[in-house]
């Protein structure tokens, strides 16, 4: 398969849950952080006094497609309001960043690299015409800037230099001047070789650094597939050899590396980053476009399902800084923190837990996710991610029906004005494959004819088995499709009204502690589980009333506390001697668990 093209908002639109979940968000504080969060509210970038770096363009990147899919008018013209400020801003030199002269040299251009990803996105979704001309004067001010040696790169975006490539590949398509393969090549050469640092991932230390940082890992994942085209390098799938010493040495059962806020090995008590979580989607995203590899397609769907929802409050107002596979209880630790680079309250749910970074940066997850359920190669549409949605574009329609990953059952209804095809990927977990009533046996996926002038029908099933997969420590997940399971705790919340640094948290935009009320100190007493599916309710990855469990035979064990710590059990249980009876215990999907034992023995 040739490279992928991402269709833009304007043709692709969430149905079903997912547009319910995006709806959540933007009822939440996405869709409300200009208006409760002074970083966004009263950002230099903006011609206020607060923030002018990074936290602006860091919620744009996700607001403005969540406003375009969601046709939402009064968040589109906020939206607007935005761009038009940046861009009133932007000098006559091109540069646009809110900082002096002066202070150039000295300021970390990831700013720089990432309001012009912004600009593409708000292009894609706007189709303003004023947008190419002042990417075009950012990114030719950053050439010469750094090909006279003003500036050089450092720190955050010497670290991240791939991130300008969305726009030079956008620039590059319209203009194809050579200055803009300068600044690619120049962005390279000054940034990091990720490939050069693997060594470093495999004893994580309690230790702030730049090449064990989870946000740039996450990010770096894609630098080889967002950049060889441009620089003419061939593609080699590097991606894999680093993903594979990540998921070795930091691996969780979710998909993500242990990151609190750098790498932080195999326990499932570490934390990772919500912002790596954004990021990593996206690298993935970028790697199936890339690609057309199944496997970037299903490592996204692992994030999207599951570490995605778990970290966020049911109604989008809260979230936290870091998640844990084994998360008991999210309250402030005592004394000194768990986590390696991380506050004690890291792991609450709130406005802007540890850091606000995160605040500003989980919203891009689930629109781009959104934006990546089809994609098309010429006259191939490829349905990449089965979820929710309706592609309409001036040679095709077609909508899909379905409610993955909760259930395995897809209604693709199409027309086209032409002869075209549509590429379906089957995942590789997929048991009885039945397309339009007769099973089948495929490997990865379908490829169906969409005759000009007549409605096409196809509809496709297939089961999904629950798995127990081994994890460190002896223990073992549970795994059914994409959706990864955990025995859920109970927990009453504790609501924080206050303000620090000028920062207000008052309801709904507050901070909570979760405390435990049930029991966690549980092991698996069978590899044998029963799959019971529900309705889907108003909240997709609800925590009361999950749309699918598991049914599992569990025995108390004599689990106990890592040593220090009131609300933190042990990594690993001091005895696996039950202390009970089987019981029948329901699972939830690690994404509605909020409070979950993830990785836990069988007995």
């Amino acid at each position: 398969m040739d490279r992928l093209s991402f269709y833009t908002s304007k043709e692709l639109k969430p149905r079903g849950w997912l547009r319910r979940q995006l709806e959540i968000q933007a009822e939440g504080l996405s869709g409300n952080l200009d208006k409760v969060w002074r970083d966004v509210r009263d950002s230099a970038w903006i011609g206020g006094d607060a923030e002018g770096w990074e936290r602006v363009p860091y919620w744009l990147d996700g607001f403005i497609p969540l406003a375009y899919l969601l046709e939402n008018e009064d968040m589109i013209s906020r939206a607007k309001k935005y761009i038009d400020a940046i861009i009133s801003y932007q000098r006559p030199d091109g540069w646009i960043c809110p900082c002096s002269e002066e202070a150039i040299p000295t300021y970390d251009t990831w700013a720089v690299q990432l309001i012009s990803k912004v600009l593409v996105v708000y292009y894609e979704c706007s189709g303003d015409e004023r947008i190419p001309n002042v990417i075009y004067r950012v990114l030719k001010n950053y050439y010469e800037l750094l090909s006279s040696e003003k500036i050089k790169l450092f720190r955050w975006g010497k670290y991240r230099w791939f991130e300008a490539f969305p726009a030079i590949k956008f620039l590059k398509e319209r203009y194809n001047e050579e200055w803009i393969i300068s600044l690619a090549r120049i962005l390279k050469a000054q940034g990091t070789d990720y490939s050069t640092k693997t060594e470093l991932w495999k004893t994580p230390l309690h230790k702030w650094t730049w090449d064990t940082h989870i946000v740039n890992l996450g990010m770096m994942i894609k630098y080889e597939a967002i950049s060889c085209d441009i620089l003419g390098e061939e593609y080699t799938d590097i991606a894999e050899k680093l993903v594979t010493v990540l998921s070795e040495y930091n691996g969780t059962p979710v998909g993500l590396f242990t990151g609190d806020e750098c790498l932080s090995g195999l326990s499932p008590i570490q934390g990772t980053e919500l912002c790596a979580v954004a990021e990593q989607m996206y690298s993935y995203e970028w790697l199936y476009a890339h690609t057309g590899d199944s496997k970037w397609a299903e490592r996204l769907e692992l994030l999207a399902f599951n570490a995605l929802p778990a970290t966020i409050s049911d109604d989008m107002w809260a979230h936290q800084y870091v998640q844990m596979s084994n998360q008991i209880a999210c309250m402030r630790m005592p004394n000194r923190p768990l986590f390696g680079t991380n506050a004690v309250d890291a792991h609450l749910f709130g406005l802007e837990p540890n850091y606000g970074c995160c605040t500003a940066n989980f919203n891009q997850a689930w629109p781009k996710f959104a934006l990546s359920a089809f994609m098309h190669d010429g006259d191939t549409i490829v349905s990449a991610i089965p979820v929710p949605s309706v592609l309409n574009t001036e040679d095709v329609s077609i909508e899909l029906e379905t409610n993955y990953p909760f259930e395995n059952k897809f209604k693709y209804t199409a027309e086209a004005k032409k002869d075209m095809a549509l590429s379906v990927r089957i995942p590789s977990f997929a048991k009885n494959i039945c397309i339009n009533g007769n099973t089948v046996s495929l490997s990865e996926g379908v490829t169906f004819s969409i005759p000009a002038g007549k409605k096409t029908v196809i509809e496709i099933s297939f089961e999904a088995l629950p798995v127990l997969t081994m994890r460190p420590h002896n223990l073992k997940s549970v795994k059914c499709g994409s959706l990864v399971f955990s025995l859920p705790v109970s927990y009453d919340k504790r609501m924080m009204e206050y303000e620090r640094n000028g920062v207000e948290r008052k309801y709904p935009y507050c901070d909570y502690e979760y405390i435990p009320t049930s029991d966690w100190n549980y092991a698996f007493s069978s590899p044998f589980f029963t799959v019971e599916r529900r309705e889907i309710s108003d909240i997709p990855f609800s925590s009361e009333n999950p749309p699918v469990v598991l049914k599992a035979d569990m025995k108390k064990i004599p689990w106990g506390l890592e040593p220090g710590y009131e609300a933190v059990c042990a990594k690993a249980p001091q005895s696996t001697i039950p202390l009970s009876d089987t019981e029948k215990k329901e699972l939830y999907p690690y994404g509605c668990a909020k409070l979950r034992m993830t990785e836990i023995p069988l007995i």
